[in-house]
């Protein structure tokens, strides 16, 4: 497999990622409790991971008080770019002074919810029928989601980072 490299996302790369967002979440919209409303992500920093010219993973993100809050993370190629995108955003983290990297999904994510564990994030809540909320700012959540698990509630992870 040809090596993928990662980099900040800049701002010619905003067309790309509008396009992902829009193909992966069916909007550039994101909603969770944890953001406090909704967040356009493809006007987020980030990290893209590109292989061959092709973009094969992205992570936005922004920043609230002391805390990173991951937005979104999309990785395409397997072999550790979710792992490497992840490392990148708490790497920067780490070197600009922030505590803490928070990440929100919902309960029938479990594949996240083993990914973020793997990584060392820990949980921190579980907002029983909060997607329900979120579904009266973004109807187009799904009621059921992966392996036709009934998507929720909101479970949140956190990597403290002091």
């Amino acid at each position: 497999m040809t090596p993928y490299t990662l980099r900040p996302l800049t701002p010619a790369d905003r067309p790309a990622v509008t396009s992902l967002l829009v193909r992966e979440w069916g909007a550039t919209e994101v909603v969770a409790l944890t953001l406090g409303g909704p967040v356009d992500a493809s006007t987020l920093p980030g990290w893209l991971a590109e292989q061959g010219g092709e973009v094969v993973g992205l992570l936005t993100y922004l920043v609230r008080d002391d805390t990173a809050v991951l937005v979104t993370i999309n990785a395409f190629a397997g072999g550790g770019v979710g792992s490497a995108l992840l490392g990148a955003l708490v790497d920067e983290c780490r070197a600009t002074g922030l505590a803490r990297v928070l990440i929100t999904t919902t309960n029938d994510n479990t594949r996240a919810l083993r990914f973020y564990q793997r990584e060392g994030f820990r949980l921190t809540a579980l907002r029983v029928d909060a997607v329900a909320e979120a579904r009266r700012i973004k109807p187009g959540i799904p009621v059921h989601g992966i392996d036709g698990i009934p998507v929720r509630d909101e479970i949140e992870l956190a990597m403290e980072l002091s």
